[in-house]
Parts: structure tokens; C-alpha cells; sequence
């Protein structure tokens, strides 16, 4: 019980990470609003969770007056707002960075970049009241170690890392630790799109670059994010934890 008391909002709740970092969370106490542009998907995930523990909200992350909803609805349900986890996120397919049109680039900076500004322009407040809260974003080993493919995504997910410790600095005197996670290849909805196409040759080769072997998993990103939001980790912010079996070594 982790997490006992404690209400977070999870964005990209429905699938992957979000769900597996949603279902982590609730295990540990915290009550869930499961934010995602997939309602049908946040409402199966919350009910999973059981009603009492978990509520969803459908959620565009790159508009101010969603980013709102998604704060009010964690006020309004379960009373205050402590933890936010920045997870949904969107990539253009492996290729060329040339062959990126501008409709899909503008797309990858406001929900991987510009959804951050808004939603903590809508949480730090609510946190305030709270005296205190966690904002954890789900950025990428491609912000840390890019390689060509993934040229504009890599981009956005060096906005989260960099913002993620300027954050940290700003916001430590109002007691709200930021940190993010790096997570490297995972198995969700996005994996054909990092490799440009799910094959099993292209995923040995993005397997054979991870010394421990494999791609990451739901449960190893919520176990890491549950560490971060937790009180165990009360002296830790401005951090971006690689989560990626050795990939960045």
C-alpha cells in the first residue's frame, strides 16, 4: 500500500504502459483517474480496477481545456490530485526524417511536449492545495541515445527529459518532485512503428542491442514508475531512470 491515499491521473491509461502503470498504482492504494483519447479503452481499464478505486475520462492531452478536465475530474471524484504520469504518447513511423510530414510532426510535439506544459499548468495548482505531489512523464532511451529512424519522436522525447529537470528545480520549493522514466522498446501498440515494421528479424535486431535480452514490458515501467511516485522516493527528482535492460550503457 504504497501509494495508500493517494490519487493519480495516468494519461494514455487505456493501453501499454498507462494500463499497466493504472493497475500498478491501484494495487498499491491510490486511486486512478485513467485519462485517454480511447474512452471505450479507459473504461474497460477502470473497470478492471473496480469503480471505487478508478474512474475514466476521455482526453485529447494536447488541448488546455481536456488537460483541465482530466484535473477536475480527479478533484471532483476523489477529492485532491498527487500524482500525475505524463504517458500517452505518439511516434511516426521508422524512415527517413525527411519523409515526416508536417500534420504528423506538429501531431509528436503536442502530445509529447506541449501536453506536458498543459497538464502541469492544470496540476500544480490542484498539488498545492495537496502541499506537495509527484509529476512523472513516460519519455524514452531515444531521448537519451537517438538513433536515425526516429529523428522528430527522439526530439520530443529530449523536450520531456530536459523539461522534466528544469521542472524539477522550479517546482522543488512547492515540495513537487518531477522526474521520467526511459523506457527502451516496449511490447505495445506502438512497437511496429519504432521498427518501421514488426517482423521477426527486426525484432531481434532491436532485441540483440539490449544486453538483458528482451523488450521491456508494462510491469517493468509501472514498477519503476510506482518507485518514483512513492514516498520511498522523496529525495529523488529531476532524474530521467532508464528502464531498458542495459540498452544505454
Amino acid at each position: 500500500m504504497r501509494l495508500k491515499d493517494k490519487v493519480a491521473i495516468v494519461t494514455g491509461g487505456a493501453s501499454g504502459f498507462g494500463e499497466g502503470i493504472a493497475h500498478r498504482f491501484a494495487e498499491e492504494g491510490a486511486k486512478v483517474v485513467v485519462a485517454d483519447l480511447n474512452l471505450d479503452g479507459a473504461r474497460a481499464v477502470a473497470k478492471a480496477i473496480g469503480p471505487r478505486r478508478a474512474t475514466a475520462v476521455k482526453v485529447d492531452v494536447a488541448k488546455k481545456a481536456d488537460a483541465e478536465k482530466m484535473v477536475a475530474k480527479a478533484i471532483d471524484r476523489f477529492g485532491g490530485l498527487d500524482i500525475l504520469v505524463n504517458n500517452a504518447g505518439t511516434t511516426h513511423r521508422n524512415g527517413s526524417l525527411m519523409d515526416v510530414d508536417e500534420a504528423m510532426f506538429d501531431r509528436i510535439l503536442a502530445v509529447n511536449a506541449k501536453a506536458i506544459y498543459l497538464a502541469t499548468l492544470a496540476a500544480v495548482p490542484a498539488m498545492e492545495v495537496r502541499g506537495g505531489g509527484v509529476i512523472l512523464t513516460t519519455a524514452s532511451t531515444a531521448g537519451l541515445r537517438p538513433r536515425p529512424g526516429l529523428t522528430w519522436y527522439n526530439a520530443s522525447k529530449g523536450f520531456a527529459i530536459t523539461a522534466t529537470k528544469s521542472m524539477a528545480v522550479e517546482l522543488a520549493p512547492k515540495n513537487i518532485r518531477v522526474n521520467c522514466l526511459c523506457p527502451v522498446a516496449g511490447e505495445t501498440a506502438m512497437l511496429g512503428l519504432f521498427m518501421g515494421q514488426d517482423t521477426p528479424e527486426m525484432r531481434a535486431k532491436f532485441i540483440g542491442s539490449i544486453p538483458l535480452g528482451r523488450l521491456s514490458r508494462p510491469d517493468d515501467i509501472a514498477n519503476a514508475a510506482l518507485y518514483l511516485a512513492s514516498d520511498e522516493a522523496n529525495f529523488i527528482t529531476g532524474v530521467a531512470l532508464e528502464v531498458d535492460g542495459g540498452r544505454c550503457i
